[in-house]
């Protein structure tokens, strides 16, 4: 397999037997067609996640907390199911199960009035998205492998982020149709659901080991390429140039808002109705996927030096999204999506070309765990700074993201154990 700019070379399958009945481009495409309807199911009920946890009674802060510990459930939990998915192999097993959590989950939202429900039903939901993200992404690794990493992911992410814009805007037409009845909103949700349900299934059936698609290629020293149970151990030896790039992303998520944040302000502060946040919600996954697409193949070209866009553009975001000027407050809204496709696509990219297969699930776990307890962090403190004072929300952002950028900054230059960064001229 040829490696290109801020690649690494992976053990892959060495069994000479075809992956499946797809390709691996096909298989990168269906596979964003499963997230995309997963996507119109969850980013459809986060679109108005804030303004529904405000009309059952919730404060900016228990907005935050809540979408915070959702973020951090999403994340944090890989830590346990990403390690145990390299251990049983069964990933497939992992990623439908993690999908019916979702896909349930969220219409139940539409048949609640009480507060404290609707907040575990959130936090379920971004559950589901912990139980089966590390033996996706692990599956899509091995495709993107052919494909370029880089591209693959950002293809996914594009197909995804598809979702994301279908979902907001049918929860927002439903909003405008019922006069702000969240109930029916949520509840149509179901439908998309059990489609994406069905298609991760077909998939599956059609590629049971995606494996097979990463050409065998030379070991890394020190790699395994077996699939031994990886505990406390197999976690610690993990590659110093993998804990160094988990530590930048944190980071940067540390000082990243989540939406309900923003929504919260867009709505209490009267800038924009209920309705129309979802409508904002889906012009920022568009520009999630195109920053996706334009990263992703800067990525392979290039390499991680691409990801200083993180930190400079993440400072600004709080200045502009929390402004008491429509026009402002939209704009941070848009940076957000930009950033967020680059933290969905080619941070995970990256993932990928540091671990080999073996350990990938693992690390994919680790990495979510890390960026978890930074997401939880990150969602109290801008809930509870945008409820003490917002100048100091943007200084504390703007001092977190200058952090992560020398970070960043030293990982590029070398700090990466024996092997080059990201990006090296071959």
């Amino acid at each position: 397999m040829a490696q290109g700019p801020g690649r690494f070379a992976t053990p892959g399958d060495r069994s000479g037997e075809p992956p499946g009945r797809l390709s691996a481009w096909r298989f990168v495409v269906w596979f964003g067609a499963v997230a995309m309807l997963a996507d119109v199911v969850y980013e459809g009920a986060r679109s108005i996640t804030g303004p529904f946890l405000a009309h059952l009674g919730a404060s900016a802060l228990v907005v935050g907390v809540v979408t915070g510990v959702g973020e951090a459930a999403a994340l944090v939990l890989r830590l346990v199911s990403g390690p145990l998915a390299d251990r049983t192999g069964r990933f497939w097993a992992w990623a439908i199960a993690g999908y019916g959590l979702t896909v349930v989950s969220v219409p139940l939202l539409g048949l609640t009035s009480v507060l404290w429900v609707a907040c575990a039903l959130i936090v379920a939901e971004r559950v589901g998205k912990a139980v089966r993200q590390p033996a996706k992404d692990t599956l899509l690794s091995h495709a993107a492998a052919v494909t370029g990493r880089g591209r693959g992911f950002a293809v996914h992410e594009a197909l995804d982020q598809a979702g994301a814009l279908v979902g907001p805007l049918a929860v927002a037409g439903v909003l405008a149709a019922t006069g702000d009845d969240y109930g029916p909103a949520l509840l149509v949700l179901a439908v998309p659901g059990a489609l994406a349900l069905a298609l991760v299934v077909w998939l599956r059936v059609q590629v049971p080991r995606p494996v097979r698609y990463e050409r065998a290629t030379p070991a890394e020293p020190g790699e395994r390429t077996s699939r031994r149970v990886p505990g406390a151990t197999e976690v610690a030896r993990l590659p110093g140039r993998f804990w160094a790039y988990a530590g930048f992303a944190g980071l940067t998520m540390t000082g990243f808002a989540t939406f309900g944040v923003l929504s919260f302000h867009l709505v209490s502060a009267g800038l924009l109705p209920a309705s129309a946040v979802p409508v904002l919600y889906a012009a920022a996954m568009v520009v999630d996927a195109l920053a996706a697409v334009a990263t992703g193949w800067a990525y392979d070209r290039y390499g991680a030096v691409v990801l200083v866009v993180l930190p400079v553009v993440a400072a600004l975001v709080p200045a502009l999204a929390f402004s008491a000027t429509v026009g402002m407050a939209v704009a941070g809204v848009v940076l957000w999506g930009a950033l967020l496709g680059v933290q969905e696509s080619t941070l995970k990219a990256t993932v990928a070309d540091l671990v080999g297969p073996g350990r990938r699930a693992t690390a994919y776990g680790v990495f979510g765990a890390v960026v978890g307890v930074a997401a939880a962090a990150g969602g109290a403190l801008a809930g509870g700074l945008y409820e003490t004072s917002v100048p100091l929300l943007v200084a504390v952002t703007g001092a977190l993201q200058l952090v992560a950028l020398g970070v960043l900054v030293s990982i590029v230059c070398g700090r990466w154990g024996p092997h080059r960064p990201p990006g090296a001229t071959r």
